[in-house]
């Protein structure tokens, strides 16, 4: 039997981010789950990711998702991408302290997918990383590290060819300069509408090796 469980997590500048975590009978690893772009209405519950959280929790994966600061019910407000890495942060911190014994992965969509890298980046933190369509650089989200900062660990990109802000092939140059798998879906975009389960199944694909 599944669970899920609502909570707070306290960040950097006394912000406390709303959070739930989604519980399997028997987990063997929690994914924290970052989401899009907090002005463009990204949250944690959309459907995108909540269909990724079913399908791996499914599968015996936790995954602990959050809403950016000044999303939802989180305090604070919009700190142009430095505080919602350091929100990333937090999460992880707080996945870390509730299961000490679980492998941890780390993912999102968009900017949840820069923000996170930048923030394995920054604490060099080896863990499996999921980016879905994450643009290589832009004005909307915090560009991807550069890839000499980028400690090694076991990636993969999610991206649909026809994507309107991130650019094939650019993401696949990327991709493999720091050594990542590239999975690029044919007919999707930035969305990927109808197509949500079978970019679940692919995480719980990686995720599973």
């Amino acid at each position: 039997m599944t669970s899920n469980e609502s909570f707070t997590i306290m960040s950097t500048d006394s912000v406390e981010l709303e959070a739930l975590i989604d519980w399997p009978q028997d987990p063997r690893m929690l994914l924290v789950l970052c989401h899009p772009h907090p002005q463009h209405g990204g949250t944690m519950r959309a459907p995108l990711l909540e269909k990724i959280s079913s399908v791996l929790v499914g599968s015996d994966i936790a995954v602990l998702r959050f809403n950016f600061r000044g999303i939802g019910t989180s305090t604070g407000e919009w700190h142009g991408g430095s505080g919602e890495i350091e929100d990333v942060g937090a999460a992880v911190d707080a996945a870390r302290g509730m299961e000490t014994r679980l492998d941890l992965a780390l993912g999102g969509w968009s900017f949840g997918a820069a923000t996170s890298l930048a923030w394995q980046s920054m604490r060099h933190e080896p863990m499996p990383w999921i980016g879905i369509a994450p643009p290589v650089a832009s004005s909307r989200t915090p560009d991807l590290p550069l890839p000499d900062t980028v400690p090694q660990a076991r990636r993969l990109f999610i991206v649909g060819d026809r994507d309107q802000f991130v650019t094939v092939s650019e993401l696949s140059d990327y991709a493999k300069a720091i050594g990542a798998e590239v999975e690029v879906f044919a007919g999707s975009d930035h969305f990927f509408h109808f197509r949500e389960e079978k970019v679940a199944n692919r995480m719980l694909e990686f995720l599973r090796n």
